[in-house]
């Protein structure tokens, strides 16, 4: 069995870009505008895509975390970790606009 090195700039760079697509999604209003827009906007839309992005804080706060440990202690296996962990964070988001619609 061969392993394949992946040079750690790759799942850093990958990290910080989903980083800022949950941002975006969060503080740029993106969620908000893909779930809740419309000929009718729902104020119950609004108040379940806050609910939504309050449990995807908590996983985007544990993915900060990690990506900054990574890059403080240059642990090359966490960064794959904080990359899942983002993943997971637009996930919640992802899930969550679908059933707040």
């Amino acid at each position: 069995m061969t392993r394949t090195w992946v040079p750690p700039a790759i799942p850093a760079v990958a990290s910080l870009l989903l980083a800022a697509l949950w941002a975006l999604s969060v503080f740029g209003g993106w969620g908000q505008e893909a779930f809740c827009s419309g000929a009718q906007p729902s104020l119950d839309c609004t108040d379940r895509i806050a609910s939504v992005t309050v449990v995807s804080w908590v996983v985007a706060l544990a993915a900060t975390g990690m990506t900054g440990v990574a890059w403080l202690t240059r642990r090359e296996s966490l960064f794959g970790v904080a990359v899942a962990a983002w993943l997971v964070a637009l996930a919640v988001l992802f899930v969550g606009g679908v059933a707040a619609r």
